[in-house]
């Protein structure tokens, strides 16, 4: 059961018209040339352009306000991917993440696939699933039926706590109930409600409708409630993303399309099949997705937690994309997984630098970000695995983590570019090599 949506053509074209994610040279500029040409490109506000010169973007009396026991603010940065093509409309990614490469791999791989057409996506609609537990009951099949007997009763129920969502088009549509026979409290009924959030992520109303339900449920069934809590696996709310690239696309120097295309399918195959490697799989497509959820204010541990739960589906973990080589020799790549994002609600509205992050993308609806979302995912296990199966992971990763050493070794301002190069021009990017090289650069000044 996964409902399909489409977003108009006519929405995609009218958000696309101001914003090209193509930048010649855009890593080459300074802080400031990248934030007055992404702010061009995206007709940015003025004050999301304050919000992103790095002076705060948090207020104190806001973050009091989002949490508990709050002492101060803790600051990531933020920067843009660009290069991406997703249904034919040019998007640029803000991604808010700590780990060099990142970025830089996103954008890359979006440049490659760019060329072969980018990325298409579709999603299903976005269906939460609200799980309501009752114990208790010696006669677990009859509660079954007895509760889908009075499924009108319980969506009418459930849709009675939220006139504004109802009157968007979503609510409850729907009941499923499973039964499991044995288990150490006894047989137990779980009841999901299954709710069309539209644009939010959907955690408070479900919760609300499964407490609003329960009562019912126990005059229903004879039992006892216990957990009313959404479900944070969103196996009906899911998105997905495809990319096609020919060998020549692909090809480098030192490799040839069709070495790198075997590469590739060859590591995908070992996260299929070995869960070690698919953890480590699956880790770095989320390094595309967790930077795109933080940056819009969305919850990040929720879809994480989903992700996971989805790779164990069939009984063991795999890899939440597959790469093949088609009949003509391209490279193939998809990727599906559960994505509950929002644009309404929790720190998406509360967060100022989450709503100058909106701007960018320019997203109509939960949905298109969620397939821009795994977008980004499959462009970043691209670049992972075409760096494994060609010269490895840490030539490209420790030369963008040699500013972080300069940083480390004391450098400021140029010098920590000077420094870095110096790093990865020796293939040597430690602590006390970036001391030497900076001490030896004080020393000529």
């Amino acid at each position: 059961m996964c409902l399909e949506i489409e977003l108009s053509n006519n929405t995609k074209s009218e958000a696309a018209s101001s914003n090209h994610s193509r930048i010649e040279g855009f890593r080459h500029l300074s802080v400031n040339e990248r934030r007055a040409k992404v702010s061009e490109a995206c007709g940015l506000s003025t004050n999301s352009q304050s919000l992103l010169q790095g002076q705060g973007a948090l207020p104190m009396n806001v973050a009091d306000g989002m949490i508990e026991n709050v002492i101060g603010t803790f600051e990531l940065p933020i920067g843009v991917a660009t290069n991406f093509l997703i249904n034919d409309r040019d998007y640029l990614i803000p991604m808010v993440v700590e780990e060099p490469s990142v970025v830089a791999a996103a954008s890359y791989m979006a440049r490659i696939a760019r060329s072969c057409g980018g990325f298409k996506t579709s999603s299903c609609q976005p269906i939460m699933r609200g799980q309501i537990q009752i114990l208790g009951l010696k006669d677990p099949f009859a509660a079954r039926l007895a509760l889908l007997q009075s499924r009108d009763d319980i969506i009418a129920l459930a849709n009675k706590r939220d006139d504004i969502l109802i009157g968007l088009g979503g609510g409850c549509k729907d009941i499923d109930v499973h039964i499991f026979e044995s288990t150490a409290s006894g047989p137990m009924v779980v009841l999901h409600l299954l709710v069309d959030v539209r644009d939010a992520m959907g955690a408070n109303t479900v919760n609300t409708m499964a407490e609003a339900v329960a009562p019912l449920l126990e005059t229903i069934t004879g039992g006892t409630v216990r957990l009313r809590i959404l479900s944070n696996l969103a196996d009906l709310r899911l998105a997905r993303a495809s990319v096609t690239l020919t060998p020549a696309s692909l090809a480098t120097d030192a490799f040839s399309g069709e070495r790198i295309i075997a590469g590739i399918v060859e590591a995908c195959s070992l996260a299929i099949i070995d869960p070690y490697r698919a953890a480590t799989h699956n880790k770095g497509i989320m390094n595309g997705i967790d930077p795109i959820v933080i940056a819009t204010g969305n919850d990040w541990r929720a879809i994480e937690a989903g992700a996971h739960a989805y790779a164990s589906r069939a009984g063991s973990y795999t890899t939440l994309t597959r790469w093949e080589q088609d009949n003509n020799g391209d490279l193939r790549g998809t990727i599906e997984l559960p994505m509950a994002l929002g644009l309404v609600g929790g720190a998406t509205k509360t967060h100022p630098a989450a709503q100058a992050s909106l701007e960018i993308l320019k997203v109509q609806s939960a949905q298109e970000l969620a397939e821009v979302t795994v977008a980004v995912g499959l462009a970043q296990n691209l670049g992972a695995l075409r760096a494994l199966s060609t010269e490895g992971i840490q030539r490209g990763h420790m030369a963008l983590h040699a500013r972080n050493i300069a940083i480390m070794a004391g450098a400021v301002g140029k010098e920590v570019q000077v420094v870095a190069i110096e790093l990865s021009n020796a293939n040597d990017v430690r602590l006390e090599n970036a001391q030497a090289a900076l001490k030896r650069l004080r020393e000529n000044q």
